[in-house]
């Protein structure tokens, strides 16, 4: 349980099923002395390498053979997901925390989905007769052409403004119950200002790669702090009453804790189990490109909705301070 960031952070199959599986991996890593920003780069290319047998069709189109091929893609995903969770396991394990490692973590979504949703978008092109049937819309190459052009902006749309904003989101709620919850040393709650401030000092020699991880980190903790302008405020107004936000009086914080938990479940949902739930159940039964008006629009209003309740106490706890 040490190896958790807490229960109160995880859902239920996070907490019962992939946590411990993550954690006997952790344990072989441990022994082999295998670093965990290792451990996320495997996980990376498990996930890349699944966009392969997301391409081929389920059983509608591709009968059994197909199916086992969506069933193979569901299981390399979740093992990749397994490895994301390891690395963050084995590092509090082991001690071996780094700022790469943190960046690395947040990029390992966005590494297997793009090529995963290109992927899709190949296979709707190929595959579109339930879609075309629905929507009467005639089997031509032109229409072909069309629509594989349309679904190709849903995917970006659902990878970047969807899922890219949403998991960043549920990410920076996940780190601000933590810190409130552990402090400091318990979460990552960067911001922008303290990442800004260490690639300045970076310099560039040498340090062109690294350096363009801290940008790239730099801009995603940017934007967690624009979606999130209450809480930003509520920090700001807890910093100028009590000077650091480490000595609130302890019922305040328990408070704060006390409204987080309530958002945790909505949270858990923008993470990756729901999701991936929902994604392998449009991929099986063969219209993956649905999956991406689900991820714009039905988890767009649980993103908002799970935004409302978060930013909504905080107003009222900043505006009461």
């Amino acid at each position: 349980m040490s190896t958790l960031k807490s229960s109160e952070t995880e859902d239920w199959l996070d907490y019962r099923v992939i946590r411990p599986l993550s954690y006997l991996w952790a344990l072989l890593f441990e022994k082999l002395d295998i670093h965990p920003n290792t451990v996320t780069i495997m996980s990376m290319i498990i996930g890349v390498g699944s966009a392969y047998f997301y391409m081929q069709p389920s059983f509608w189109y591709g009968g059994v053979w197909g199916l086992v091929m969506n069933l193979i893609a569901v299981l390399l995903l979740l093992w990749a997901d397994i490895f994301d969770c390891c690395d963050g396991q084995l590092a509090r394990m082991t001690g071996k925390k780094s700022r790469l490692g943190r960046i690395l973590d947040g990029m390992a979504g966005f590494v297997w989905f793009i090529p995963i949703y290109l992927a899709l978008v190949y296979r709707f092109y190929l595959y579109h007769d339930i879609e075309f049937g629905w929507l009467g819309i005639e089997n031509t190459e032109q229409n072909t052409l069309i629509a594989t052009a349309v679904v190709l902006v849903l995917a970006f749309i659902s990878g970047f403004a969807g899922m890219g904003g949403q998991q960043r989101l549920a990410d920076y709620y996940i780190q601000v119950h933590l810190f409130f919850l552990k402090g400091e040393k318990g979460s990552e709650l960067d911001n922008s200002v303290t990442q800004q401030k260490i690639y300045d000092e970076t310099p560039d020699e040498g340090n062109r790669l690294w350096k363009h991880f801290l940008k790239t980190y730099i801009d995603y903790t940017k934007k967690q702090e624009e979606a999130t302008p209450e809480f930003q405020k509520m920090m700001v107004a807890l910093k100028e009453k009590y000077g650091n936000v480490a000595d609130i009086p302890e019922e305040l914080r328990e408070e704060i804790l006390r409204e987080s938990r309530g958002v945790m479940p909505w949270n858990a949902a923008l993470t990756f189990n729901f999701r991936a739930a929902c994604f392998w159940l449009f991929c099986l039964c063969d219209v993956p490109a649905l999956n991406f008006v689900w991820e714009i629009v039905g988890m767009g209003l649980l993103w908002a909705y799970t935004r409302h309740r978060h930013e909504s106490f905080c107003k009222r706890i900043a505006e009461r301070l």
